[in-house]
């Protein structure tokens, strides 16, 4: 276990901590909408003041960098068959968000054996207004009986920040003059728009990002009362599946019955996706899915869950999915078919009696470690061929892909971060993974090293909702765990990698 000494780096935060939350509050100040390109300007200004501010904090090296600059590659999206001309017009895509900088900053260990370690974050926003329903403005931070209200104050600015006085804090109890660690940020600002030119910062600057292990401080724990560390996220593709029947609506009476229905089959897609069991019937679905093992399911069931509660905040009345396993295992560790949309036809007041000429169905996968994106999507596009009758056109459009990811319990590096947590809350640190997806499987990918979640975010905090706050109390602990994170991976050294 590292040597740092506890009340010596809590003596250090609780010095400096009223002048670390005024740097905070003057950053969440800046409305760095990433997904707006009015705040282009500000989305800039919040990368200018966290490169300044992490060379005030010690960093020798800090430097905003440009994305967008790569080439992106064409779409993977592969028509099965394309109409000759299709009955509606196609919707125009949505333009993408404005090129965004990121923030990389660097300081080097000194110690010739000491492990590299990279900590991901982002430093935009997702939008926010008063009429939004927030009791305050969203960019005028407020503090109110111990949280820190304001965008960004949890996702992900704070969680961001509490590295800076971590960092500071280490140093002080150890006496050193560099962390114990060859540490280095990358802090991006696209992420809240879904992190279009990441992955292809992360293969320009490949040389500038090697490490040994990655530390994601995007993420949250359980609860206030019940600190965890996530070990994982899953992965994400969509498509849009285009069906064109007649090539314009014609009457149901003199025709139906007797040429297919592109309405009808969009409704026979989406039923035939799941079987009785609430698994998804495409084949080659689950093949190379990494299953959980007996000791993950049994900490799953050790969490505090009360399925009514989270019923609630599901606004629905009854849990349904996979049989045999819990819901917690559903939506972290199984991968899902979701019909997100399905829609053609007359959709006006009363009845239209025809056979629509086109229907729409979109559709949204959840993938799991051992997935791969590529063949799940071949597994789509085959279903889908072999499932629509003669006389029915279609078109499969994939969106972007996620890769998922996942940290095995036993990995050094992520008892490193279950120690430090463990020492700054002073409790056991449970395991969690996330349902949702993010960039950390590029981090994985791109940089070939194992990626470690920690955040101290709590599921009240309201991520992208009115009224987003950050607990301080837990946010001082986030710093604690970070001052301790640093010399406990230095001693576990390359063990960690």
């Amino acid at each position: 276990m590292s040597t740092t000494p506890d009340s010596a780096v809590r003596a250090y935060i609780q010095d400096h901590r009223a002048a670390f939350l005024d740097d905070l509050v003057e950053w969440l100040r800046i409305p760095s909408v990433s997904a707006d390109p009015a705040h282009a300007g500000d989305v800039r200004r919040s990368a200018e003041w966290l490169a300044a501010k992490l060379a005030e904090t010690g960093f020798p090296v800090t430097e905003v960098w440009e994305t967008g600059t790569e080439t992106t590659a064409p779409s993977s999206a592969l028509p099965e068959e394309t109409p000759a001309t299709p009955a509606t017009p196609a919707i125009p895509a949505t333009p993408p968000a404005p090129p965004a900088p990121a923030v990389f900053a660097e300081w080097p260990s000194g110690d010739p054996d000491a492990p590299t370690v990279l900590v991901y974050g982002h430093h935009d926003v997702q939008p926010a207004a008063r009429e939004d329903g927030w009791a305050t403005d969203p960019f005028e931070p407020v503090v109110r009986d111990g949280r820190l209200h304001a965008r960004g104050a949890a996702d992900d600015k704070g969680q961001v920040f509490f590295h800076t006085l971590g960092v500071r804090a280490h140093l002080a109890a150890t006496g050193r003059t560099a962390p114990a660690v060859n540490l280095k940020l990358l802090i991006e600002g696209e992420e809240e728009s879904g992190s279009p030119n990441f992955p292809a910062l992360l293969r320009e600057r490949a040389d500038r990002l090697g490490c040994d292990a990655v530390i994601v401080s995007d993420t949250g724990m359980w609860s206030e009362d019940t600190p965890t560390v996530c070990t994982g996220m899953r992965g994400l593709t969509d498509c849009q599946i285009d069906l064109y029947g007649p090539d314009q609506d014609i009457h149901s009476g003199s025709f139906g019955g007797a040429v297919p229905n592109p309405a009808t089959e969009a409704a026979r897609l989406a039923g035939a996706l799941h079987d009785g069991d609430h698994r998804v019937a495409i084949p080659g679905f689950y093949d190379g899915v990494i299953e959980l093992t007996d000791r993950e399911r049994e900490l799953f069931a050790e969490l505090p869950f009360d399925e009514a509660a989270w019923l609630r905040t599901a606004h629905s009345y009854a849990t349904l999915g996979e049989a045999g396993h819990s819901t917690l295992e559903r939506i972290w560790a199984r991968p899902t078919a979701e019909v997100n949309g399905i829609g053609g036809g007359y959709q006006g007041p009363g009845g239209k009696t025809i056979v629509p000429s086109t229907a729409q169905l979109k559709l949204s996968f959840r993938l799991v470690a051992g997935m791969e994106t590529e063949k799940v999507q071949q597994a789509v596009r085959d279903w889908v061929a072999a499932r629509l009758p003669a006389g029915i056109r279609h078109e499969i459009t994939f969106g972007g892909a996620t890769r998922p990811c996942l940290t095995p319990l036993d990995h050094p590096a992520l008892q490193s971060v279950v120690r430090a947590m463990g020492r700054a809350f002073g409790q056991p640190i449970r395991f969690t993974r996330e349902g949702g997806s993010g960039p950390a499987a590029d981090l994985q990918d791109v940089l070939g090293a194992p990626v470690l979640f920690l955040g101290i975010s709590v599921p009240s905090d309201g991520w992208h909702a009115p009224n987003e706050k950050v607990e301080l109390d837990l946010l001082m602990k986030g710093v604690e765990t970070a001052a301790y994170l640093w010399g406990d991976l230095a001693e576990n050294g390359r063990t960690a990698a």
